[in-house]
């Protein structure tokens, strides 16, 4: 039950064409952009080498090679099978690994571990990803006009700041113009790389492989550095698996194929081509390959794709932060949905607003493309190497793999995406240790509140009074029943609410019709319309109720409650009263709690600032009663 519907069954029924160029504007915006910096930092900066004709054809196949067997092969052959019912993403892939893994605690825990990390960096990552694309593209206007000289930044902070407030309209409307402006973006980068391929051929010998190997026979550890700056291609590649459920892997998969991946590869091969002849192009290698008359509009163009490129990215945050709060890993967060057709299209304010004045911050703090590129990268590199980590779980638990199999088919993919985040380390003294910090920050939250959350299951399972005996103490008693139905909101289905136990003892009733409410969330995306609601009668006008929602759904008490079988308890809303606790939190003194008085001080911290459970629930205001009470954690 869901007053949307399932956005992968709607995409899905659009016929291929449409979903392959929808695809292009949602899946390759930030791995699109990339042409605009990534092959220009390979020679600059302090990891840089001389862009002489060895070190291009180097560096070229370097890239082309990793679009090949990172891209091509590990993602859009390999992870994209790895799906939760359809749906990707990280949260998705460790939520599928650890439910197929309920009975192995250590897998489960090391599962977890990497995969909340791995998502904490890529909110990390959807930070940085709009200020260096954002800033790329506003970089070209200062080098074509002196009259813009110092303008980029500004005009960079006014297209930031004007697209994260304008995020609570969502992306349902002008989503339907990514997919044409981006067709446009990956043809107009394979046309100018033809173009110049065309006046310096001799830049195809950059197709063998050899001439990636010789780089690191020339330069050794510096080449390890270069490494680094090459990832930058690939940074857009966890949006190929977070973003499939809304298309389906054969739209990704053509899309890729058939229009990123030529686009991309000519354009590298383009700006190759243009060094091998003025190498002195290099700082502006990129719209260098565009002629005088359609430099303007190349700029234009590339601002608008780094736009979307942003949008698809802090959407994508949006769809992250929702699953996480629906998977128990963050405190309760407003949720605003922003499509009446469309589940994954969400809004999350808090987040809105972190991230604009986190991009805000590194585009004044860096102030160039260049300085950020140092910082992007160790993100998405431990978020791909967490990704490979799972996939052998999905190798051994999904798909029967056996131990050897398993570490045979991951061993080269990890092998590389180790090489890459090892490389990537080094950018740490010049802003990689930015991304990580944040990472670290958002799992010390998301893992504070986990513990939390046990600590406090605990205490309340440990004082709860058992339903069965409750239900026994009333039978024949003289408590006063009053007409109507009450709902008690509660974690542990086995016990007595206690709103339930102090609306008992100080009014000293109980409705007709109780109604004692577990929401579960599953792991799995979606559940069955069907499976969403099962209610069993307790006795006494007693009912223990269940509703289960998907990691992508919104949960709606009231309208999942409309769908019980008035032969087993009649529900109106307008004659229900909705019960709830709200707890307010001690700290335990002593010593012996298993988790650190600071990290539930954090926890209680969390839980004070959470949504009320009324509007996250989507529960009526005046039907809500709320009642005090005290735990110590």
């Amino acid at each position: 039950m869901n007053n949307v519907s399932n956005p992968k069954a709607e995409h899905h029924a659009k016929p291929l064409p449409a979903l392959v160029l929808g695809s292009l504007g949602v899946v390759f915006g930030d791995i699109g952009t990339s042409p605009l910096y990534a092959l220009r930092e390979c020679f600059l900066g302090n990891k840089g080498i001389a862009p002489d004709p060895a070190n291009v054809l180097g560096v070229l196949s370097l890239i082309l090679w990793t679009l090949i067997i990172v891209v091509s092969i590990e993602y859009v052959v390999f992870i994209l099978r790895a799906d939760n019912r359809g749906e990707g993403g990280i949260l998705a892939l460790m939520s599928l690994v650890i439910r197929r893994n309920r009975d192995r605690q250590v897998q489960r825990s090391i599962f977890m571990v990497v995969g909340l990390f791995g998502a904490a960096l890529l909110c990390a990552d959807a930070m940085i990803t709009p200020a260096i694309s954002v800033l790329s593209a506003t970089e070209g206007l200062e080098k074509a006009s002196h009259a813009f000289a110092g303008w980029g930044l500004p005009i960079t902070c006014v297209i930031l700041v004007t697209l994260y407030l304008v995020q609570y309209l969502g992306t349902d409307r002008i989503g339907v113009v990514f997919g044409p402006v981006m067709l446009l973006w990956f043809g107009t980068l394979g046309v100018l790389g033809i173009a110049s391929v065309a006046k310096t051929p001799e830049v195809l010998w950059a197709i063998d492989p050899l001439y990636a190997v010789e780089i690191f026979h020339m330069h050794g550890w510096l080449a390890f550095g270069v490494v680094g700056t090459v990832f930058l291609v690939v940074t857009g590649a966890e949006a190929l698996y977070a973003d499939m459920g809304h298309f389906g892997r054969t739209p990704v998969r053509l899309a890729w194929f058939l229009v990123a991946l030529p686009g991309l590869a000519f354009n590298y091969l383009g700006q190759g081509a243009l060094l091998l002849r003025e190498p002195e192009r290099l700082e502006t290698v990129f719209y260098s390959l565009t002629p005088g008359w359609g430099l303007w509009p190349m700029i234009l163009l590339a601002t608008v794709a780094t736009v979307i490129a942003s949008q698809a990215v802090i959407t994508g945050a949006f769809s992250l932060a929702s699953q996480a709060v629906n998977l128990g890993f963050s405190p309760r967060l407003e949720i605003r949905q922003t499509s009446p057709h469309a589940i994954g299209q969400v809004y999350v304010p808090s987040v809105n607003y972190l991230f604009m004045f986190g991009t805000l911050g590194l585009v004044l703090t860096f102030q160039s493309s260049s300085g950020l590129a140092a910082a992007y990268g160790t993100a998405v590199s431990t978020t791909m190497l967490a990704t490979t980590l799972l996939l052998y779980g999905v190798a051994r638990s999904i798909w029967g793999w056996g131990r050897i199999a398993s570490l045979a088919f991951m061993a080269p993919f990890f092998t590389i995406d180790f090489a890459f985040f090892s490389s990537n380390l080094l950018k740490i003294p010049e802003g990689g240790w930015l991304p990580l910090a944040v990472g670290a920050g958002i799992y010390l939250l998301t893992t504070s509140w986990i513990d939390g959350r046990r600590l406090l299951g605990q205490e309340l399972a440990n004082d709860a009074f058992p339903l069965d005996l409750f239900t026994a103490s009333i039978k024949g008693s003289d408590t006063l029943r009053v007409p109507g139905a009450a709902v008690f909101l509660t974690a542990d289905p086995s016990g007595v609410p206690r709103a339930m136990l102090h609306n008992l003892k100080h009014n000293k009733v109980l409705h007709e019709q109780v109604v004692i409410l577990t929401v579960e969330g599953e792991r799995i995306p979606y559940v069955d319309p069907r499976e969403r609601l099962s209610v069993e009668a307790v006795g006494q006008g007693i009912y223990r109720a269940t509703i289960r929602y998907g990691f992508l759904e919104q949960p709606d008490i009231p309208l999942a409650l409309t769908s019980i079988d008035p032969a087993v308890l009649r529900f109106d809303e307008m004659d229900t009263t909705f019960f709830l606790g709200r707890e307010t939190l001690l700290l335990k003194p002593g010593s012996r709690v298993s988790v650190s008085r600071w990290r539930r001080t954090l926890f209680c911290f969390m839980a004070r600032n959470a949504q009320s459970a009324a509007n996250f629930f989507r529960i009526p205001p005046n039907r809500v009663v709320e009642l005090g009470v005290q735990v110590e954690i």
